[in-house]
């Protein structure tokens, strides 16, 4: 374990809920037992994760893996299965599993690098080609898409409400009116990476990229492309969303009304944080509307 457990300040928001400041203050812990558990040598932990502890590991073989404490929450209930469901292909591979301590031992990537420092159209080019291999067929103990949508929906309003109305109600009763017909109308089962933007793959060996951090639901393979649309790192304007779901569904050849939807619906439930509008969001979703 490394000498002091600095913990990087994009966790500070978890300082707002009780739940949170119990998980940070059990990170010493949780950590230590997993070094302890499976013989790792730490380092100290990477920036930027949201809503986990994220720390390079060693193996006691000299394997470059990453240990993952998460913090406990839904959306991420089930990353462990996805992983090994796909079992590496075209995403890290999971080395071990600690559900008591929500905990995970991963293949590290190495060099690491963002997708997100390629030019725009490379790295849509490199999710157009990650993206079918995921989309494999899968159902228990996944959330099923459909689910999710009506909860998205039933919260939009209040959501709405509690940001000060921060923009036109209009845009809320299409929203919730697209994802509930969207849930009523589901096609194949697939498994779904939720979240899967250009932050979300990086630069590897094995291969010369792979996809971290799954969200995973299982359901409609057109809403594989809503994290891709709605993935600002990769241009921020009317222009650049509509092309990135023009591209992704013609390569794919996934429904485009249906994947339009399904962006726009889920990039405004998004839009949220505690009780404020996130900007980019919300424009997203007003272009994603309109087109």
């Amino acid at each position: 374990m490394p000498d002091s457990l600095d913990l990087p300040p994009s966790l500070d928001h978890l300082l707002r809920i009780p739940e949170g400041r119990a998980w940070r203050a059990d990170l010493p812990r949780l950590v230590e037992e997993c070094g302890e558990r499976w013989s790792l040598r730490l380092g100290g932990p990477y920036p930027g994760s949201y809503v986990s502890l994220t720390m390079p590991a060693d193996l006691s073989d000299g394997t470059a893996a990453v240990l993952k404490v998460q913090f406990p929450h839904h959306e991420s209930e089930h990353e462990a299965e996805a992983l090994r469901v796909w079992n590496g292909a075209g995403s890290i591979r999971l080395f071990d599993h600690d559900p008591g301590r929500h905990a995970l031992l991963l293949e590290r990537c190495i060099p690491g690098t963002h997708l997100r420092h390629q030019d725009p159209e490379g790295a849509l080019g490199v999710l157009a080609g990650l993206l079918p291999r995921l989309l494999v067929p899968a159902g228990e103990p996944f959330t099923p898409l459909a689910e999710e949508a009506r909860e998205w929906a039933d919260g939009l309003r209040l959501q709405w409400e509690r940001a000060g109305r921060p923009f036109d109600e209009q845009m809320v009763d299409a929203a919730v009116e697209t994802l509930r017909d969207l849930a009523n109308s589901e096609p194949d089962t697939v498994l779904l990476h939720q979240d899967l933007h250009a932050d979300n793959v990086l630069r590897a060996e094995r291969e010369p990229w792979l996809v971290i951090d799954p969200k995973p639901l299982v359901g409609d393979p057109a809403f594989s492309t809503a994290p891709i649309v709605r993935s600002y790192e990769l241009g921020h304007s009317r222009t650049a969303v509509l092309h990135r779901l023009d591209r992704i569904t013609a390569e794919l050849g996934l429904d485009r009304e249906r994947a339009r939807g399904w962006a726009f619906g889920q990039t405004l439930a998004w839009a949220f944080e505690g009780d404020r509008a996130l900007s980019r969001h919300v424009e997203t979703a007003g272009w994603l509307l309109e087109g």
